[in-house]
C-alpha cells in the first residue's frame, strides 16, 4: 500500500527547508520498507500568481486525498492587503481540516546551547494548543468571522469554548501523558475569566478522572506558568492550553529550549496529520531542523492512527538521526555551523541509510 504524503513548499525558506526534509522523509521510508508518495501542491505566492489564492482549491482537493503532509513556512504578512480580511494559510489548513490538536515538542537538543536563560538539560515538554476555537477570530465560528466593528471606535471578538473541542484536545493529551510522565498540566485564567476557562479546567479534569485515573493533573493561571516554564521547564510533563495562550506558551518553551527556529509541530484530526514547524519564512533561518523533526513526529502519528508500526520505526530513525548530527555540530550557519541547508539534508539521510 502506498501512502501520499503531500508537500506544499510555501514562501521564502520554505521550499528549501521543506525539500530537505522531504529528502530526509524519503531516506527514512526507504529504510524501513514503507511506499510513499510525496506530491507536491501549491501554497503561498505560488497559489496567489497562480490562481489568485495563497491556498487555492486545486490544493485542498489534493491534500484531502492525502494520509498526511508538510506545510512550508508562509509569507501572509507580505501578501496583497485584500487577502488580509481572510485567514492565512496556516489557519486556513485548520478550519478546512478540522485540524484540533496542535502538538508542539521543547527539549533541549544536543549541539544547541539555550541562548537566553539557563533551562535544565532535563527539560522536555509538549504543548497541546486547542487549535479550532478559543480567541481567533479566523477559526472560531462555523461561518463569519469572530471580530466586528458596531462603530468606528468600537471593536468586539468572540472566544469560544466548546465541550467537544475541549473533550477531544484532552484525550490526545492524555494519551501523549501516558507516554511519558503521566503529568498533565492545565494552563488557563479561570481566576478573571471565569465561565470559560473554569469550564477549560474542569472538563478536563472530568475526563482525566474518567478515562486517565493515572496521570497527574495540575493547573496554573497563565501569567504564574511563564515563570514556572522559565524557572522550572523541567518540571512539566504535557500541558494542555488554549488556542491564543498556547501559541504565545510554546513559543516561548522553544525559545527558551535553544530557538524558536528548531520548533517543531503537528496539526491533527482524527484521519489527517499536517507537520508544521513553529517558525515563519523568516530570511535568517536556513536549518531546516524544526520542519525535519515536525516530519519526524509527522510520521509516528500514523503509526497509531493507522496501525502501522513501520511509521513509528522510521520516526525514531530519522529522529536519531537529525539529532546525532546535530550532536556532531555538522550544523547550519545560523546554528553556528557551516553546512548548507541540503549538504545538512543529506548528512541525515546518510545516518538514516546506515542505520
Amino acid at each position: 500500500m502506498a501512502y501520499k504524503i503531500g508537500l506544499c513548499y510555501g514562501d521564502a525558506i520554505g521550499p528549501e527547508i521543506t525539500k530537505a526534509t522531504e529528502v530526509m522523509l524519503k531516506a527514512g521510508a526507504e529504510k524501513v520498507g514503507l511506499d510513499i508518495e510525496t506530491p507536491v501542491y501549491l501554497m503561498g505566492w505560488e497559489g496567489i500568481e497562480k490562481y489568485n489564492d495563497p491556498v487555492p482549491q486545486i490544493t485542498i482537493d489534493g491534500l484531502k486525498t492525502c494520509d498526511a503532509w508538510v506545510f512550508g513556512p508562509h509569507d501572509s504578512a507580505a501578501y496583497p492587503k485584500e487577502f488580509f480580511e481572510r485567514a492565512n494559510p496556516s489557519g486556513t489548513m485548520r478550519h478546512v481540516f478540522d485540524l484540533y490538536s496542535n502538538a508542539r515538542p521543547a527539549k533541549v537538543y544536543p549541539g544547541v546551547s539555550p541562548k537566553k536563560v539557563k533551562v535544565d538539560p532535563a527539560s522536555d515538554i509538549v504543548i497541546f494548543r486547542e487549535n479550532s476555537e478559543g480567541a481567533l477570530p479566523d477559526r472560531n465560528k462555523y461561518r463569519g468571522w469572530g471580530e466586528f466593528m458596531p462603530t468606528e471606535d468600537l471593536v468586539l471578538s468572540i472566544s469560544v469554548t466548546s465541550r467537544k473541542a475541549t473533550v477531544r484536545l484532552a484525550h490526545e493529551a492524555f494519551k501523549c501523558a501516558m507516554k511519558r510522565k503521566k503529568h498533565l498540566t492545565i494552563v488557563h485564567k479561570a481566576n478573571i475569566i471565569q465561565w470559560a476557562y473554569g469550564f477549560f479546567r474542569s472538563t478536563i479534569k472530568e475526563n482525566g478522572a474518567q478515562y486517565y485515573p493515572g496521570v497527574r493533573i495540575d493547573d496554573y493561571h497563565i501569567d504564574a506558568s511563564t515563570a514556572h516554564l522559565v524557572r522550572h521547564m523541567q518540571d512539566f510533563g504535557v500541558i494542555i492550553i488554549t488556542n491564543l495562550f498556547g501559541d504565545i506558551l510554546s513559543d516561548l518553551a522553544g525559545e527558551l529550549t535553544g530557538s524558536l527556529e528548531l520548533g517543531a509541530g503537528i496539526n491533527t484530526n482524527d484521519h489527517r496529520c499536517m507537520a508544521q514547524a513553529a517558525h515563519g519564512s523568516a530570511p535568517d533561518i536556513v536549518t531546516p531542523t524544526g520542519l525535519m523533526l515536525s516530519g519526524c513526529m509527522m510520521f509516528a502519528w500514523p503509526a497509531t492512527n493507522r496501525n502501522d508500526p513501520k511509521f513509528a520505526e522510521a520516526a525514531k530513525i530519522m529522529e536519531k538521526a537529525v539529532l546525532d548530527t546535530m550532536a556532531a555540530c555538522e550544523l547550519t550557519p545560523d546554528m553556528n555551523g557551516t553546512e548548507s541547508t541540503s549538504s545538512y539534508a543529506e548528512k541525515i539521510a546518510e545516518r538514516i541509510r546506515k542505520a
